[in-house]
């Protein structure tokens, strides 16, 4: 069985983290471990992840200086995973935006894949509780704007929950990531795409948080619109 390395960045989620692992680790007896990366939390969100890793040794922490953002995060977790020869990631929000019950879903469209997003725009459909009308035409607004500057034929190329084999890390150019947000999952999407690479999406339903503060900044935004003409242009050129 491949070992599977859920990654879950934090920055002040000491009401979500404790019930979220424990739901994962209920769900999934075997087969799963997850490491949370913490970025000083000045909640004590790390603290939480300690109490647990006494009792629990599918838990691992790596606690990071102060606020460095997802994108290094993710980064960190991808090479800790290859490190230790995992045969694939996942990432996940830690707010219950992505449900627990949803990571089987994922591993099982792995069967031939390199990657499997969870797709909350399958099929022209829309799977969002609770988000405001605005946050919503900004999400879609930036997945339509993103297939249509790329080309990348991907329902949802911001979701942030998706699966990736350990194959399409070590294929695609770790070292030359360095978006962070939304940005950051495009940019993962399309240098798996254009790796000749398989992708495919099941559909997920994604709730907002109910209790915490969105990460999401205007900086993450504005990266966005520049980042797909980045990409794109880095790919004409055969510099990416």
């Amino acid at each position: 069985m491949l070992k599977t390395l859920i990654i879950i960045p934090t920055y002040n989620e000491a009401e979500n983290i404790r019930p979220l692992v424990e739901d994962i680790l209920d769900r999934y007896p075997e087969g799963l471990e997850l490491l949370v990366i913490d970025d000083s939390s000045p909640d004590g969100t790390a603290d939480i992840v300690k109490a647990i890793m006494k009792n629990e040794p599918r838990v691992m922490l790596l606690s990071r200086p102060s606020k460095l953002g997802l994108g290094t995060a993710y980064l960190m977790g991808f090479r800790y995973a290859l490190e230790r020869g995992y045969g694939r990631v996942i990432e996940m929000d830690a707010d219950f935006s992505h449900d627990p019950a949803s990571i089987a879903s994922l591993i099982k469209a792995m069967d031939g894949a390199d990657m499997v997003i969870g797709s909350r725009y399958m099929n022209n459909t829309v799977n969002v509780v609770n988000w405001p009308l605005s946050r919503l035409i900004l999400s879609k607004s930036a997945s339509i704007y993103s297939r249509w500057i790329t080309g990348m034929p991907v329902s949802d190329p911001t979701s942030g929950f998706k699966c990736i084999s350990a194959n399409a890390l070590r294929v695609i150019a770790l070292d030359r990531v360095h978006s962070q947000g939304y940005s950051f999952q495009i940019e993962i999407d399309f240098r798996v795409w254009k790796k000749g690479l398989v992708i495919r999406e099941v559909p997920i339903i994604f709730v907002d948080r109910s209790v915490g503060k969105s990460k999401m900044t205007r900086k993450n935004i504005v990266e966005a619109v520049w980042m797909v003409w980045w990409l794109k242009l880095l790919s004409i050129i055969g510099r990416l």
